[in-house]
């Protein structure tokens, strides 16, 4: 097996820089579906179930995705053709999803329409974003590695800050941020409209600038016989797993379920905390919308300072395990910090975390799966431990959230200690 060569900071760049879009997709999801299923009438018990299907969807897809592009060689690559349908469907859905409150249709009409273009924006980002972590499982070496999925890192926060900006630069140059009982705010539903623009022409740029390895290249730099690759089922690949793959997997259950429950409660807690209201139909709950988007750019701006932090560990377990105690400890402050401003803090906490939770995952595992062969299918399932966690978490919202007082601000305390537990995990990998 010929070693793979070292590439050039700019094709490490290229090889990831469709993730830039495919991330502003991914944050306006995260940061406003709660806030659009919440305006258009659903009640904060039963929200955690709407989020039951973007996990559900990556668990089915990104499997499928992986298998599949493990066998695809074509003019285009392997990975690639499947970014690009996926983008092209992302697209069509952003311009779809945010109209739901404008059809003229009734509430329960508005949820099943909602629900389906939640479940095809889902899917779509998932087919997506899987082949670039793909691509560099396949075109980078092990020296690399770490590098390259950092720039992943920096490029997916960099989208992040974008996204989770949008409605709140929108209502400052003009754009409504109130709208009729049961409709989405302009300023969210632009938001949509400019992201999708934006994912279509960075995909463009890497189907453009990506000359993936043709099949004689793959095998020659990665060993992997095409024959076996065939013949592997789901089933034998995780029999077959590497033990660090199921480690990383029980620290990334936890810090999962504690993300799902972010996402969702998130906006109510804030608005509960600082503007002490609940009511999705009021400015202050709108205000309180987009001012989570502004924490959620605080988030992944203190995520990217920490990632320039996390090389300078001489123990990566170490840094992973600290980042995430770090993020636990954010999550906690958020109910006891009713000053929007002062807010800044616990996110630029949980900022330490996620920057862990982009890249130390993939190193550790990608770098345990070197020779095993099957890259796509053995990352497809990983992300099983992503989703996973995230559905267990969404079946359970509500009745945690009735157990805890029916008070959105204090599940960021269970979130809090979710992750704190996922620190305590990190003991458990072996290098």
């Amino acid at each position: 097996m010929k070693h793979k060569p070292n590439l050039s900071f700019w094709k490490l760049w290229n090889l990831s820089f469709g993730f830039f879009g495919v991330q502003i997709a991914y944050a306006l999801q995260s940061a406003n579906i709660s806030r659009i299923f919440r305006t258009l009438g659903a009640d904060p018990h039963s929200l955690s179930f709407f989020w039951i299907l973007p996990p559900l969807m990556g668990i089915l897809v990104q499997p499928i995705i992986g298998t599949l592009s493990d066998k695809t060689w074509c003019r285009y690559g392997r990975r690639i053709p499947y970014l690009f349908i996926g983008a092209s469907v992302a697209v069509a859905v952003m311009c779809l999803l945010p109209n739901a409150g404008s059809l003229g249709l009734g509430i329960s009409a508005v949820m099943v329409f909602g629900l389906l273009m939640l479940m095809l924006l889902d899917t779509s980002i998932n087919m997506a974003m899987q082949p670039f972590k793909m691509l560099v499982g396949d075109m980078v070496n092990e020296e690399q590695k770490a590098k390259a999925y950092s720039i992943q890192s920096f490029l997916c926060n960099a989208g992040s800050v974008v996204g989770f900006l949008f409605p709140f630069f929108f209502t400052w140059i003009g754009i409504q941020n109130v709208a009729p009982e049961g409709v989405v705010p302009d300023s969210v539903i632009w938001s949509f409209y400019v992201g999708a623009a934006i994912l279509i022409l960075c995909v463009i740029y890497t189907t453009m600038k990506v000359k993936e390895w043709n099949p004689q290249e793959y095998e020659e730099y990665n060993g992997a016989s095409e024959n076996k690759q065939e013949k592997a089922n789901w089933i034998s690949l995780l029999k077959n797993a590497p033990s660090t793959f199921w480690k990383v997997g029980l620290v990334q259950f936890f810090c999962w379920a504690a993300l799902l429950y972010m996402w969702t409660y998130v906006v109510d807690a804030i608005a509960e905390t600082v503007w002490n209201t609940t009511d999705s139909a009021s400015e202050e709950y709108q205000i309180a919308g987009n001012w989570t988007g502004v924490l959620y750019a605080i988030q992944a701006l203190g995520s990217v300072i920490w990632a320039t932090i996390l090389p300078r560990f001489s123990n990566i377990k170490m840094a992973y395990a600290c980042s995430l105690f770090l993020g636990g400890i954010g999550f906690a402050l958020i109910p006891f910090v009713p000053n929007q401003y002062a807010q800044i803090i616990p996110f630029l906490l949980i900022g330490c975390a996620w920057a862990a939770m982009l890249a130390m995952p993939f190193t550790f595992v990608t770098n345990a799966l070197q020779g095993y062969g099957h890259m796509g299918a053995y990352l497809g399932l990983f992300n099983g431990t992503i989703c996973l966690p995230q559905i267990i978490a969404a079946i359970c919202g509500g009745s945690i959230l009735g157990l805890v007082g029916g008070h959105s601000s204090t599940m960021m305390i269970v979130s809090g200690v979710l992750l704190v537990i996922g620190s305590c995990c990190v003991s458990f990998i072996k290098k």
